[in-house]
């Protein structure tokens, strides 16, 4: 699965699964861009990485997306690879009071960030007749209580945007698809303050609920991605693929 000097974008890769994305590129040949918000994580991640460039941005700002795309076109001169894996799991039950403002703030990160990035980096791949894959999640097809409303939905809407999108670029030769992870240990719950037995708790809860009976590791997805992104996936374009140790059986 060979990516040597392939160029790619991996957006939220300061930890978890995007940084797993960034080192297994690395590792197959890539020339890879890290993006996040933690220039200190950020840099932990890229002492592992070969030929990079490390950007601190907001992918939700415009101006952000924009300059990541520069910076990356500058330093490497073009685009094959861009990886959507920014998100948020923010949990707002559908009766409190904070819910517009969680779903705003997701929907915001989730999906509309990966549209506009997916948007202005369609010229770049069209000369590189590159590809897209967008890190998505089984929420967005299997609900699920307790919260996780405002994330099923940005999930649901990443997933149809994966397949519409796909179906329009395919004329150029771009190829977009999207991962479906289940349960995967990360710092998602550090990130949003979730104690960290309660955070053990729930990967529990999560392991009982999967046929397999287990929880995934970031490199587990991070393999799937380098596939879809990788020319052993050419003739694949506009499916979910779904990793979640059989949650969803």
């Amino acid at each position: 699965m060979s990516l040597q000097d392939k160029v790619a974008i991996v957006t939220g890769s300061s930890s978890g699964i995007g940084a797993a994305i960034a080192i297994k590129f690395a590792e197959e040949g890539a020339k890879v861009t890290i993006v996040g918000r933690n220039k200190e994580k950020l840099n932990n991640v890229a002492k592992k990485l070969g030929d990079h460039l490390v950007v601190t941005a907001d992918v939700t700002k415009e101006e952000d997306a924009q300059r990541i795309l520069k910076e990356t076109v500058k330093k490497f001169g073009k685009l094959d690879i861009l990886v959507n894996n920014a998100g948020i799991a923010t949990i707002a039950k559908f009766d409190d009071e904070n819910l517009m403002t969680v779903f705003d703030e997701i929907m915001k990160l989730n999906i509309r960030s990966v549209v506009y990035l997916t948007h202005i980096a369609r010229p770049h791949l069209v000369e590189t007749k590159g590809n897209v894959v967008n890190v998505s999640g089984v929420a967005g097809i299997k609900p699920f209580a307790n919260g996780f409303l405002s994330l099923a939905v940005s999930k649901a809407a990443l997933d149809h945007f994966t397949r519409s999108v796909a179906l329009e670029l395919a004329p150029n030769g771009i190829r977009v698809n999207a991962v479906s992870p289940g349960p995967v240990y990360s710092d998602i719950f550090e990130n949003m303050g979730v104690k960290k037995e309660d955070a053990s708790g729930f990967y529990e809860n999560m392991r009982q609920s999967t046929a397999l009976k287990r929880v995934s590791d970031p490199v587990e997805i991070a393999d799937l991605v380098t596939f879809l992104a990788s020319d052993k996936a050419k003739a694949i374009t506009g499916t979910i693929s779904v990793c979640d140790n059989g949650l969803l059986l």
